[in-house]
């Protein structure tokens, strides 16, 4: 009843969003040729689930019941737990069917799902962003990802993989939240290592800049997908006014609109403008769904537990520090565990 509930509070705001008559802001792209591989879109889903997971002792040892199917042989070099800020969880590692580094980043836990929906509404472009002129983002977006240990960590196990394995791609994903920080993410390695060596596919993200920003990110990280599900709420959020059309948030491109039926998966691409009204913008507002948030392409993308944040991560933290104290976790390589424990950090 929570989640229903929670769409009828933003549903008269999103409904002046979706009957404002303005000029649409177009976003520059990149002429690259869009991509889409099913298979691959598979196999990032089943990622962006399992950075879910709270047992971090199966998730290190990538044992966990979600680490199967797609992303069997996946091999763990760093894994990334906040505590502190509770919303974080990552991990990197390497991929060897994909021949890529992958990254995945953890999205808004359950039972703080509907004040974060709330919270959307009202997040305001306060932030420019370093050497893009005019683009803006939200600064909570910006931090989550650039002013905490993820950034660092993150860099860091992608450096030290490419010195193993040499200069392979990069790639980028996330569900909610999670796809929020991937994006940031995504655009940071672009810019260090180069456009063409990362990708960025991501699940049910919010919006989270204007669209000079969305013309930038569409310049440096031109290989992008963000894929939306039937009436997901939350790509519709922070909600998009055109009649404010260099005030109001954009999506930057590609988006996959994705819609099941009776079994039935169907992939719509969608137009390089990031806003394709034929595409999960064409949904009723009153048909928004928080319920289409929580599964992707067939795959649960919740947590496997929704006590609260701080308690259930402590707890995990203890254990998977006790299990690699006592030597119990055999692994063929080194992994980086950064834990970030209450007003202080551990690595």
């Amino acid at each position: 009843m929570e989640r229903w509930r929670c769409v009828s509070v933003v549903a008269l705001v999103l409904l002046l969003s979706n009957a404002s008559h303005g000029r649409d802001i177009s976003v520059q792209h990149s002429q690259q040729t869009l991509n889409y591989s099913h298979t691959l879109a598979m196999t990032l889903v089943e990622y962006a689930s399992a950075v879910y997971m709270t047992d971090l002792t199966a998730l290190y040892t990538w044992t966990c019941s979600r680490c199967n199917d797609l992303t069997q042989g996946f091999e763990m070099r760093s894994l990334i737990v906040d505590v502190e800020n509770c919303l974080q969880q990552a991990f990197v590692g390497v991929d060897y069917n994909l021949n890529s580094i992958i990254i995945a980043i953890r999205g808004t836990q359950e039972n703080s799902m509907q004040n974060w929906v709330k919270d959307l509404i009202w997040k305001q472009l306060d932030l420019s962003y370093p050497n893009m002129p005019n683009a803006k983002v939200h600064s909570g977006f910006f931090s989550s990802y650039n002013n905490t240990i993820l950034r660092l960590a993150i860099t860091s196990a992608v450096h030290k993989a490419r010195q193993s394995y040499g200069d392979i791609n990069v790639i980028v994903t996330g569900h909610s939240m999670g796809g929020a920080m991937a994006s940031f993410c995504a655009l940071d390695l672009a810019i260090n290592l180069g456009s063409n060596s990362v990708q960025l596919m991501t699940f049910g993200q919010p919006r989270v800049g204007n669209a000079a920003f969305a013309s930038y990110f569409a310049k440096y990280v031109p290989n992008t997908i963000r894929i939306t599900h039937g009436h997901d709420i939350v790509p519709h959020l922070p909600p998009y006014f055109s009649f404010l059309p260099h005030l109001t948030y954009h999506h930057f491109p590609r988006e996959v609109w994705v819609n099941d039926s009776e079994g039935d998966i169907t992939e719509q691409i969608c137009d390089d403008s990031g806003e394709d009204p034929n595409c999960c913008r064409c949904i009723s507002t009153w048909s928004l769904s928080v319920q289409d948030h929580f599964t992707y392409l067939g795959v649960d993308m919740e947590a496997d537990d929704w006590s609260t944040c701080r308690i259930i991560t402590a707890e995990n933290v203890r254990q998977l520090q006790k299990d690699l104290a006592s030597n119990i976790i055999v692994s063929k390589h080194s992994v980086d565990v950064t834990i970030v424990e209450p007003s202080s950090q551990t690595y």
